[in-house]
């Protein structure tokens, strides 16, 4: 017979019996709170996606509204800003009521820039940004009062639809970093030059030798390495452009409706709603992604919590200057490529763009990443969140003849506009913002198709091939 335990003697130096429960405990990945000298390199990797993404939507829309350079650098500081606040927000959250907690970006997406583009030909210069701000503040109304059904939802986004659409924004995305590694300005002269593709090659060649040879976190960083080696490298042939730094001003906090109070127009109103119906998707579709690649799926909780966060930076974004807020795809490849998926990282990437907002010069520091080099690195970025479709895609029961139809037909509806950017041009201007996105029109057409072959008449019966459902 077993004889029973005795208690230690006081003052024994022996080890306390490990509780079981104790032993089995370990952190999630995503709750890992790394150390500083993995966690600042990583968060700097987030940030060098990001930036240039970030940044896109303020200029672009400044230059057509007619701003001088100091008017645009208080709206790309502004824009920085709300991401900072809003990525934040989703990182650390409130549990149970914002953020979905997950090492998720948000910022201002490129997506609106076509329909704000719209808005601001309708009106005259002055009158621009107010009409612009009125609607996205209402489309942020429109979010939180929408965004709690879209959680709901959630069981009409099997593996089988959502291998789809995260396909598609890694596929649907290629051109941007296509663009980036030809020069970004397609009026320049030297777009598409040799010496760009030459730089963009070079540093996809240093990413890839880091990967191949690389130990450790080393490899994790190769994207990092990949840009700081691709910069120097395009320093003596003056490719990096320095008078960002010289221009941008030390300090410069965002004003209140420094452009003007808001004006609610109903047409520009209609299209900005219909505009954050697309990002909500686009967002969703985001948060299952990166759902699946850090092990921790997302539930109808967690992408509303992660759309309430959408909705709240989109409604105060404009007081200060910022415009429509959604997930950002190229972030959600960092995390697919690096597979550090701790969610502190990101927040410290979301502190990092509250400073480089409040501070432009140092902004300005960031940008120094040529083009090119950014379009090096972003060919893996976005391919590798097309990989994580491919993986989420092969689980999806791909030997049934219904789901390999479903996953063709989606997938051509998303390459669609991307084939043919015109495809949609005789459509209603509602239904070209709709379908003129590839990861929308995809998305809508797997769900749509998820239902025709999988619940419609199917009471009583179970899919064999739909398991992972």
């Amino acid at each position: 017979m077993a004889q029973p335990a005795t208690e230690p003697a006081k003052g024994s130096c022996s080890t306390p019996p490990v509780h079981t429960e104790d032993a089995v405990t370990s952190v999630h990945p995503v709750d890992e709170k790394l150390h500083p000298s993995r966690l600042v390199p990583a968060a700097l990797q987030h940030i060098a996606a990001m930036y240039a993404g970030v940044v896109t939507p303020p200029l672009i829309i400044g230059q057509a509204c007619g701003l001088d350079i100091a008017a645009r650098t208080r709206l790309i500081a502004a824009s920085l800003l709300i991401a900072g606040v809003a990525t934040i927000l989703q990182t650390i959250g409130v549990k149970g009521v914002v953020g979905n907690r997950l090492p998720f970006v948000n910022a201002a997406s490129s997506a609106g820039i076509a329909p704000i583009l719209a808005i601001a030909e309708t009106n005259s210069k002055g009158h621009q940004l107010p009409a612009i701000y009125g609607a996205v503040m209402v489309a942020g109304v429109f979010c939180l009062a929408v965004g709690p059904f879209f959680g709901r939802l959630l069981r009409f986004f099997p593996p089988l639809v959502t291998g789809v659409v995260i396909t598609l924004i890694g596929v649907t995305l290629m051109p941007v970093p296509v663009g980036w590694a030809q020069g970004g300005d397609k009026s320049a002269a030297d777009f598409g030059a040799m010496k760009n593709l030459a730089l963009a090659a070079f540093t996809l060649v240093v990413i890839l030798l880091i990967q191949r040879f690389g130990k450790g976190f080393v490899k994790q960083v190769a994207l990092l390495f990949g840009l700081l080696v691709g910069t120097l490298a395009a320093v003596p042939f003056g490719m990096a452009d320095f008078s960002g730094i010289k221009s941008a001003p030390l300090a410069a906090l965002p004003t209140p409706f420094a452009f003007g109070a808001p004006v609610f127009q109903p047409a520009a109103i209609l299209s900005l709603c219909i505009v954050m119906l697309v990002l909500m998707t686009e967002s969703s579709a985001g948060m299952l992604a990166l759902g699946e690649i850090c092990d921790r799926r997302a539930d109808a909780r967690t992408i509303t919590r992660g759309l309430r966060t959408d909705g709240i930076a989109t409604l105060v974004g404009p007081v200060f200057g910022g415009f429509p807020t959604s997930a950002f795809a190229q972030n959600v490849g960092v995390v697919s490529l690096t597979r550090v998926r701790s969610r502190y990282v990101v927040a410290v990437a979301g502190g990092a763009l509250l400073v480089l907002g409040a501070f432009p010069v140092l902004g300005a520091v960031v940008s120094l990443v040529p083009m090119p080099v950014l379009g090096g690195a972003g060919i893996v970025l976005f391919g590798s969140i097309a990989v994580s479709g491919i993986r989420t895609l092969s689980e999806a029961g791909l030997d049934d003849s219904s789901n390999i139809i479903l996953v063709a037909v989606a997938l051509g509806a998303g390459i669609i506009p991307l084939a043919a950017p015109t495809f949609y041009a005789e459509f209603p201007a509602w239904a070209q913002t709709v379908l003129g996105s590839g990861i929308s029109a995809g998305a809508i057409v797997a769900v749509l198709l998820n239902l025709f072959f999988h619940h419609l008449g199917t009471r009583g019966r179970t899919a064999p091939a739909l398991k992972s459902s």
